[in-house]
């Protein structure tokens, strides 16, 4: 099957923070709003090199506040903290999909070597860092 994956259904459950993508064959990933922020492919994100990428902290309270269509091939994720430039492609949310666990960690780890927090005040108590 040379066709790659698209989605059948992208359903945001705004209480949880939460975005529910169903692929065509038969997959089905959940995001958390904070994933979907902080992976942005957006340049302000990512940079215009791999080594410009900007670490995104203080959003584990980010929502999504608009899901916009663009085209048939990619969606625009309106988030809470206003940020709303990057183009979520299908091929990107599958990837995403399938990598989740991978990126996560490596976000996770990125924030412990920056001494960042997920939350926006570093003073909010949390359980961001176990040790």
């Amino acid at each position: 099957m040379s066709q790659r994956p698209r989605p059948t259904e992208i359903k945001l459950q705004k209480a949880s923070r939460q975005l529910d993508v169903h692929f065509d064959d038969d997959s089905h990933f959940r995001f958390s709003c904070e994933f979907l922020r902080v992976f942005s492919p957006s340049a302000e994100v990512q940079g215009h090199a791999p080594d410009q990428a900007v670490l995104q902290t203080g959003k584990a309270e980010t929502n999504i506040e608009a899901i916009e269509a663009v085209g048939n091939y990619a969606v625009r994720l309106v988030f809470s903290d206003g940020h709303n430039s990057g183009l979520y492609s299908w091929d990107l949310l599958y990837r995403f999909g399938q990598q989740q666990e991978q990126l996560w960690q490596g976000y996770l780890q990125r924030l412990q070597e920056a001494g960042a927090s997920r939350n926006y005040s570093s003073t909010t108590i949390g359980h961001d860092h176990e040790h």
